[in-house]
């Protein structure tokens, strides 16, 4: 009974691997630039960003702006701000998590490092799960992780001449393993930009704008062997290119109820409106929009808020056409929802998504984050020198 049931897993977690190590390398060529290179970073974090569609480069506040939008690290209310993100998928075999930190330096700077990781772990490693006798032994099973990781180094910029302009730029460290028998290193850029103008925003956010290399190292050594017995390819060293993504935003803020009459009453109930789309340069993809040289990913979210205290979000993303039995294509798009709450400092968001199987609503997920803003600003006097002070 043990024996079949550890079949049955192995069985199914192998399963797992290979769809995960589609995204994890390709073996094709020396040099290549297929068209999904690092997807993992194009999934998102913050439950707050997840819940409103990824619509999040113009609005973005918080430490998780190193991975939306670098530029609006100048958004922290506070000096300093802290973001965990745990989530789970194919039902729970998968875990992404997200850990972001972010510090104002003075009025018109702020630095940021986030770290991202997306991985399969305890892979059974049957191999060596027969004897020479031909005997299985289980004690030879052992097992491995297939992981991805980020390291982003943020920092963003205002100029004094452009009060309403704010600037951001990151530099990213890439690092992907399948366990002892490759890994990859890689190296990209990005930059965003954040306008404001009374209650309207927008964003752009250029990400690997001079392509992202990947480079992947292999030890034949751990499979050459079985891999020329089982006539499979022997993967060889390679370079993958992530081509360059532009995503574009804007959103405006609604006051809908406030205190009283006055300009400058509290606002009791308002909402922010976004909107933004996905360009990508490596030719078609399955979206409404898209040429032989572009694809655009249209997406939309809303926020409500009671005193900026009590948060209900909800977006739709992910727009494709998916044909059916009958040959007929038919639009289906990604929904997604979500709630917050905020007090002295701490924010518990939530949100219900799925990352990316818009026909299966059985397979969407649970996902919580917790933002920790601390280090606050003290007000400052009108005829008070232009610099920030915290307690």
């Amino acid at each position: 009974m043990y024996s079949s049931f550890f079949c049955r897993y192995s069985y199914f977690k192998s399963l797992i691997f290979i769809l995960f190590s589609t995204l994890s390398f390709t073996v094709e060529a020396q040099i290549n630039a297929p068209k999904y290179v690092n997807e993992y970073l194009a999934i998102g974090v913050g439950a707050r960003g997840l819940a409103m569609g990824n619509a999040q480069t113009e609005t973005v506040n918080d430490a998780t702006a190193g991975y939306w939008n670098p530029a609006g690290l100048l958004n922290l209310e506070d000096r300093f701000s802290l973001s965990l993100m745990h989530a789970e998928y194919f039902a729970g075999i998968a875990k992404y998590d997200f850990a972001g930190f972010a510090t104002k330096i003075d009025n018109h700077s702020a630095l940021g490092i986030s770290m991202i990781r997306f991985g399969v772990d305890d892979i059974p490693d049957t191999r060596y799960l027969f004897d020479p006798d031909g005997s299985i032994n289980w004690d030879n099973v052992q097992s491995f992780s297939s992981a991805d990781y980020a390291f982003l180094f943020s920092y963003a910029r205002q100029f004094p001449k452009l009060p309403n302009l704010q600037f951001g730029a990151n530099a990213k460290v890439i690092y992907r393993h399948a366990g002892q028998f490759a890994n990859a290193w890689g190296f990209g850029l990005d930059m965003g930009l954040q306008w404001k103008k009374g209650a309207w925003q927008v964003g752009v956010t250029a990400k690997d704008i001079t392509g992202t290399y990947n480079v992947w190292a292999y030890n034949p050594a751990t499979f050459y062997d079985i891999f020329k017995q089982t006539g499979n390819t022997i993967p060889e060293n390679s370079i993958e290119v992530a081509a360059p993504r532009l995503i574009v935003g804007g959103a405006r803020n609604f006051s809908i109820w406030k205190a009283s009459q006055q300009e400058d009453a509290e606002e009791l109930i308002g909402a922010l409106v976004s909107f933004g789309a996905d360009v990508t340069f490596d030719g078609k993809r399955n979206t409404v929009l898209k040429t032989d040289l572009l694809s655009i990913d249209p997406r939309m979210g809303v926020e409500f808020h009671y005193k900026k205290m009590i948060f209900l979000r909800g977006g739709v993303s992910q727009f494709q056409y998916i044909k059916e039995f009958s040959g007929n294509e038919k639009l289906e798009f990604l929904p997604s929802f979500g709630a917050g709450f905020a007090f002295k400092g701490f924010v518990l968001d939530y949100a219900l998504t799925n990352i990316g199987d818009i026909s299966t609503v059985s397979l969407y997920s649970h996902i919580f984050s917790l933002k920790v803003d601390f280090g606050r600003t003290l007000k400052r006097a009108s005829n008070a020198p232009k610099t920030e002070k915290y307690y």
